[in-house]
């Protein structure tokens, strides 16, 4: 009795150890390899799983989600001889968990190692001035050299990023002083062009201007000549007027003509601005007179004429 007890017991124990060796749980983002008897079968996925017990055994479990790398700081001569100091920072994530284990020994140090040699080569190529003007491509050329480098061994790099790129302290001065004499040469410039369009447009104000006042006094000349002529045509018919009516007798239109000639004269002389005395004449009266004489005569043949007809 007591020998078959000890029988159960071995029998429950080997199972639970069959059990635990044959049942695999793989976590949500890992892959495992199954050797058998030391040879790569397949690939765990994340999940449950049974393997052979004492004939399969998990080889390697991969870490299949998107991990970091940092590119240590190194000196980079570039085309230019200049010594830069770079570092910089590598994603990369595993797409083939067997690839990563079998055809590569310690990938993260080999995937750094190729981020090294890489920064070198492609920053090499270039000036100092590109290293530090073109990241963005500068990023991409490393991403396709390394991901392309990468690819047989079931990894695919996402993304990298050149963290910092630092010249020598003297070079950085150096820079400096060109970018101030760069700003100062941009400030002049643009305030000698500031200066000749605001004396474009106050020469041209100024033609304007010209111009303006030199139509303003052609159209004052012509307004004026055109003001003469009516005048000259209005006093034109004004005499005819009054020499029509001086052969048909009418005295007091040439007492009226010649009294309104008169009153214009005396008021032109009183509006004189050098004129202080108003010089009238010694017997106005006589003027009068005379202008009545005028009309008698005026009339007088008026009437010599009506007896002839």
């Amino acid at each position: 009795m007591f020998e078959f007890g000890a029988f159960a017991i071995v029998v429950a124990v080997f199972a639970i150890v069959v059990l635990f060796l044959g049942v695999k749980t793989v976590p949500q983002g890992y892959g495992y390899t199954v050797e058998r008897w030391g040879k790569f079968v397949r690939t765990l996925d994340p999940g449950l799983h049974i393997i052979i017990p004492f004939v399969d055994k998990i080889g390697f479990k991969k870490n299949m989600m998107e991990q970091v790398l940092d590119i240590e700081k190194q000196d980079v001569i570039s085309r230019d001889n200049a010594m830069v100091s770079v570092d910089g920072v590598l994603y990369y994530q595993i797409d083939d968990a067997a690839k990563s284990s079998y055809e590569v020994n310690r990938l993260e140090y080999a995937i750094t190692n190729l981020g090294l040699t890489n920064i070198r080569t492609v920053l090499g190529s270039m000036d100092l001035d590109e290293m530090l003007s073109k990241r963005d491509e500068i990023n991409a050329e490393l991403l396709r050299v390394i991901d392309a480098a990468t690819n047989p061994w079931g990894v695919k790099v996402t993304r990298v990023e050149i963290k910092d790129i630092q010249p020598p302290q003297d070079l950085v001065e150096s820079m400096a002083r060109q970018m101030k004499a760069e700003r100062d040469k941009r400030a002049q410039i643009l305030e000698a062009e500031g200066f000749k369009q605001a004396e474009i447009l106050k020469a041209e104000g100024q033609k304007q201007a010209v111009v303006l006042d030199a139509e303003g006094r052609r159209e004052a000349a012509f307004r004026n000549a055109e003001a003469r002529e009516r005048q000259a045509q209005a006093e034109a018919k004004a005499t005819k007027d009054v020499s029509q009516a001086i052969s048909e007798g009418d005295i007091n239109a040439v007492n009226y003509f010649v009294a309104m000639r008169y009153v214009e004269s005396l008021e032109k002389i009183g509006v004189a601005n050098n004129s202080k005395i108003v010089f009238m004449p010694l017997d106005a009266s006589g003027v009068i007179g005379a202008i009545g004489g005028v009309g008698e005569l005026i009339k007088d043949a008026g009437k010599g004429k009506g007896a002839e007809k």
